[in-house]
């Protein structure tokens, strides 16, 4: 299962763009032009000035300096932008805003043998940027390296896929042990490595590719040190014209408040931040350069309830904490208006075909009722104390602790609202926040009450479901769960995952995935808040070709690997 989140460091829920911590990196093996982030020219060690070049500037981790990892088979955060999709690329990538996979390294897939058997065409006259050919056989290599090193297969593709085959220079078979159909975006977004590079590599879990050799856009180190890094255009890039733009530029912005500061003086071309109040403070600084576009197809922000623990337990009590939720100030307050409040599915817009209108009518657990929510924990036998705090059946107080990351501002408003709004039913709820690490160990270990936390996104609601209902998915507390925080686990659920995993009809799949909508809106496992917004801003004073809301042919965001391909490859110097 594909956890977005930690292997992609910022990810795209504001929170995580406001927070990021420093690191340590060390320099830069000879001395290389110091780029001048306003003027695009550079002065050298002797101080000469070297021609402006029209290099894309890019806001995308925060980060005090930069350590030089350029390997694709580590998760994102331990490696350099855009090491996963961009310097290396994979055989598809999904176009959340299309909803279809757009063929890349591969020219086409086909499912047979009751879709147990995967079958790629792998594109022809595709080089590598040292002019050797690529072929079929670097993607068996790839996955045999992901066998052979565990640490390197990220998404467990090897727990369900027995074997990885060439056959030929054209065409790749992947067998599996079962039918499988979501596995295809962990095999189609796998970045590829080439065999006649890595099969000398000693060790490939701790490589650090200094000298990348690949096949995308832009695969050139031509400055590395710790305070910014560039990169220049492949020269053998296999899409006639592209890219167009001669490279990119990552300066190192320690913080969140230097990053939006370089965004709004124009010194950035590019960026996945949040920004609050992002026409005042942006876009009336250059109207006609300066944009954004936050559509809602991003992680859907959850209060995860641990089910563990009495009386979270209860489906009753769950929705009646949800009730006493006012969604809409806290998109007003904490989100700037940037999203929406949450229907009862829980489904962000990049999911918006599979909603089921009928679920949505029939969760009204979602909607903000304190009356109602009073009326529920009253019939439910959790009376109110003489402090006015409900008492539980095993006469425990309902009191409850939520978590939240230290410094995530907009996460730590909302979860300010959701502890005074809590009150109003009788629910005393203590703010607590933490450092990231405490906070995420607290969460996949299953020791928390209350948890502000995020989502799946995947091409389908499979795993966002999955991970919300899905049995196989529980762990005990203590131990480290993927994604089922809130330990919670529907038997009815596992004959639809089941269902689904072999399907490629589409009517068939969207069936299987209203019941799956259905059985959420009745238990309840978790509290949906809002669609986390997909962030992106752009500044066309010196690039063209962003998408946004009159030309949205891909995410704008730079945060999700490998559909940020699909903008990188379409930029134009202005």
């Amino acid at each position: 299962m594909r956890n977005w989140f930690l292997p992609r460091r910022t990810f795209v829920l504001s929170a995580l763009l406001l927070s990021v911590g420093a690191t340590t990196g060390c320099p830069s093996e000879k001395p290389t032009p110091t780029p001048d982030s306003k003027t695009g020219s550079g002065s050298n060690a002797a101080g000469t000035k070297t021609p402006a070049e029209p290099f894309l500037t890019i806001s995308q981790e925060q980060q005090a300096s930069w350590v030089r990892n350029f390997n694709p088979l580590l998760a994102p955060g331990n490696v350099r932008w855009p090491t996963v999709a961009g310097i290396y690329e994979p055989m598809l990538v999904y176009n959340t805003m299309k909803g279809e996979f757009t063929p890349w390294l591969a020219s086409k897939y086909e499912w047979s043998n009751g879709n147990k058997t995967l079958t790629f065409t792998t594109r022809p006259n595709v080089k590598w940027s040292d002019g050797q050919p690529f072929t079929a056989k670097d993607v068996a290599f790839t996955f045999g390296l992901l066998k052979k090193h565990t640490a390197l297969d990220l998404q467990g593709v090897w727990k369900w896929v027995t074997a990885v085959e060439a056959k030929g220079d054209s065409t790749v078979e992947f067998t599996l042990a079962r039918p499988y159909v979501p596995g295809l975006v962990f095999i189609g977004h796998q970045p590829i490595v080439p065999e006649h590079k890595w099969k000398d590599v000693s060790d490939p879990v701790t490589y650090t590719n200094e000298n990348p050799v690949a096949t995308g856009p832009f695969t050139e180190v031509k400055t590395f040190q710790n305070q910014i890094y560039e990169l220049g255009r492949n020269p053998n890039y296999w899409q006639p014209g592209k890219p167009a733009i001669k490279g990119l530029r990552l300066p190192a912005y320690p913080g969140n408040d230097q990053a939006n500061l370089a965004l709004l003086n124009g010194e950035v071309d590019w960026a996945g931040n949040f920004v609050p109040e992002i026409e005042k403070v942006y876009v009336s600084k250059d109207q006609a350069n300066h944009h954004y576009w936050f559509p809602l197809v991003g992680s859907t922000v959850f209060v995860y309830t641990n089910t563990t623990k009495k009386p979270l337990d209860d489906a009753k009590v769950r929705k009646a904490l949800s009730m006493s939720i006012d969604r809409e100030q806290i998109v007003k307050i904490a989100m700037n208006n940037y999203t929406r409040p949450s229907d009862a599915t829980g489904l962000s817009d990049a999911h918006e075909r599979w909603r089921s209108a009928k679920a949505v009518d029939a969760g009204d657990w979602v909607k903000f009722d304190v009356a109602k929510a009073n009326q529920i924990l009253d019939e439910a036998g959790y009376a109110k104390g003489a402090d006015g705090v409900r008492v539980a059946k095993d006469g425990k107080a309902l009191r409850f602790d939520i978590n939240v990351v230290t410094g995530w501002s907009d996460w730590v408003r909302a979860a300010q609202i959701v502890t005074q709004q809590l009150k109003q039913v009788g629910v005393e709820a203590t703010l607590k926040t933490y450092d990231f690490s405490a906070f995420f160990e607290a969460l996949q270990k299953g020791t928390f009450d209350l948890s502000m936390g995020w989502s799946n996104e995947e091409p389908t609601p499979y795993n966002f479901y999955r991970d919300l209902l899905g049995t196989a998915t529980v762990k005990p507390v203590g131990e480290a769960s993927a994604r089922n925080w809130h330990r919670f686990g529907a038997k009815q659920s596992d004959g639809l995952f089941e269902a689904f995993e072999a399907a490629t009809d589409p009517a068939e799949q969207k069936k299987i995935i209203d019941q799956l909508q259905d059985l959420f809106v009745e238990t309840a496992p978790s509290i949906p808040l809002f669609p986390g917004p997909s962030w992106g801003e752009y500044n066309t004073k010196r690039f063209t070709g962003f998408p946004g809301k009159e030309n949205p042919y891909a995410k704008l965001s730079p945060n999700n690997p490998p559909e940020y391909l699909l903008v990188l490859t379409e930029l134009k110097p202005k």
